[in-house]
């Protein structure tokens, strides 16, 4: 069976990466992926699929196998992103402001391809296999909990997912048999204070001042007040106050992220910038809101299931190009399929330095090595083969 896969794959490698290019230089933000749907069930339906809509612009198609077994999920995302494509390929971003940063064309074209090789493969095929289109990864909440009230994950066994990753050279599968990616949590720091003349501080409660003692405070909580053999990050990515250089401003905001991958280590962390806030407002004589927006749950993988698939990329690659990883602290709404069966998300590694493809996710120059796609579908196949045979 695995000869017959991989000879399967190696037929339609031109079919997918006729896609991957196709997507790309069509691209769509989340939840306007109308084409991209029409696209993708076009293609299914050419294969014999019954694919229905899902998430609005999602797709869910199943391929019933022609022996009885497990239920297996694989899922794919989307939605591109608000950046101009500066690739210089034939198959550049034709949408203004709009491209394909993160390898979304990728991940659709090859489980287009997965679909290809298992309605070659139905009549052998023990169980189900149902491929999971998604929206809407890219913009929060995302697209997943939406395919699940659909039905996505209804009597499914187990799921797995793929991301093309730059950082990995092509050739590479990069796994974890535990914590995978982060919760991407986000706060916002109003500080209210009282504005004047810059010449009279004293009549004032300069915010601006207030907030960067904030800053310095909140970087010392990871460090001081969380486990060393905990993973949490914090970062500001905003710090605006004032429009003059002459005048103090009443109000300075602050907005930053945190990434862990506990409930408790998540829950310290909020609690101790509340803390922060207070106190140094309180000796300053200002006051403030604290906003927090919890993003993904973790992406953590099922070690049975990461197992699987490690065997199965070794298989396939070579046995020192399966590489397992540190946790990393970017979020996926990946997450969400795993609360509903044991699954496991992995890394396809895409990059090339001799070809220039070097240039990291969301960078407007972000490309990939297109051989990246057949081993990603070649290592779905056959893994989505081991599990519902399992």
């Amino acid at each position: 069976m695995e000869q017959k896969i991989h000879a399967l794959v190696k037929e339609n490698h031109e079919y997918i990466v006729g896609l991957r290019r196709h997507f790309h230089a069509h691209p769509e933000i989340g939840g306007q992926e109308f084409a991209t749907q029409q696209k993708v069930m076009a293609e299914l339906k050419a294969m014999g699929l019954e694919p229905r809509p899902a998430a609005g612009t999602g797709v869910i198609a199943e391929i019933k196998g022609g022996k009885p077994g497990k239920t297996v999920a694989i899922r794919a995302d989307m939605d591109a992103l608000p950046i101009q494509d500066e690739v210089e390929q034939p198959y550049r971003s034709q949408i203004p402001g709009v491209c394909h940063a993160c390898g979304h064309d990728g991940h659709t074209a090859m489980l287009l391809g997965v679909a290809k090789v298992f309605t070659r493969l139905q009549a052998e095929l023990p169980g189900n296999v149902r491929l999971l289109f998604q929206p809407s990864e890219e913009r929060f909440p995302g697209g997943a909990l939406a395919m699940i009230k659909d039905g996505a994950m209804a009597g499914v066994d187990a799921v797995i997912g793929a991301h093309l990753w730059q950082p990995l050279d092509v050739g590479t599968l990069g796994i974890t048999y535990g914590p995978m990616m982060a919760s991407p949590d986000e706060f916002s720091i109003t500080i209210k204070g009282r504005g004047g003349h810059g010449s009279m501080p004293h009549e004032t409660i300069d915010p601006l001042y207030v907030g960067a003692q904030i800053v310095l405070a909140l970087k010392t909580i990871t460090g001081n007040d969380i486990n060393a053999n905990e993973l949490a990050v914090l970062s500001i990515g905003v710090f605006k106050s004032g429009d003059a250089f002459n005048i103090i401003p009443d109000t300075a905001l602050l907005k930053g992220t945190v990434r862990t991958f506990a409930s408790h280590v998540r829950e310290k962390v909020f609690s101790r910038i509340e803390q922060v806030c207070q106190g140094i407002c309180a000796a300053a004589g200002a006051s403030f809101t604290l906003e927090k927006y919890f993003g993904y749950p973790p992406v953590v993988n099922d070690p049975a299931v990461a197992k699987v698939v490690a065997t199965v990329g070794r298989e396939v690659l070579g046995g020192d190009k399966v590489i397992e990883l540190s946790p990393a602290m970017v979020g996926e709404d990946f997450s969400y399929y795993q609360e509903q069966a044991p699954g496991c998300f992995m890394f396809v590694g895409v990059g090339n330095k001799e070809k220039g493809i070097v240039y990291p996710h969301h960078h407007p120059k972000f490309d990939i090595d297109e051989r990246s796609l057949g081993y990603g579908v070649e290592i779905m196949v056959r893994t989505a083969l081991r599990l519902v045979e399992a």
